[in-house]
């Protein structure tokens, strides 16, 4: 089963995700970018949803340190973000994002695909 790390402040959003995605992969939920970096040093997830408003660093920081550490530095990231304005999208992936899924998730299947995409380019 492949491994994806959460990296989700909000607690509804974090049980959301665990119901959409617990039967397929193994999730593991961090509430902010500290507990989230070290989890992802240590599990080596095949994967990251990343929400960019997090408390203390936000997810643009925890993504630079994400590429800046060789062990992880090809690790998919995909932005699961409240931010959805017209630009976003694109302002994220060009910041070296590896996805795009805007919150609330509505649709599953935006956020399933998002993340086969992501994990078989």
């Amino acid at each position: 089963m492949k491994k994806i790390a959460l990296v989700e402040d909000n607690a509804d959003n974090r049980l959301l995700v665990q119901v959409i995605l617990g039967d397929v992969y193994e999730v593991t939920s961090y509430e902010n970018g500290h507990e989230a970096l070290e989890g992802i040093a240590r599990e080596k997830p095949n994967l990251v949803l990343l929400d960019i408003s997090l408390p203390k660093m936000d997810g643009n920081e925890v993504l630079r340190r994400i590429r800046a550490d060789e062990t992880v530095r090809d690790l998919p990231v995909i932005a699961l973000t409240a931010h959805a304005m017209a630009g976003d999208r694109e302002k994220y992936l060009a910041s070296g994002f590896n996805g795009y899924v805007t919150k609330p998730i509505l649709d599953e299947e935006v956020l399933i695909s998002a993340i086969e995409r992501a994990l078989n380019p």
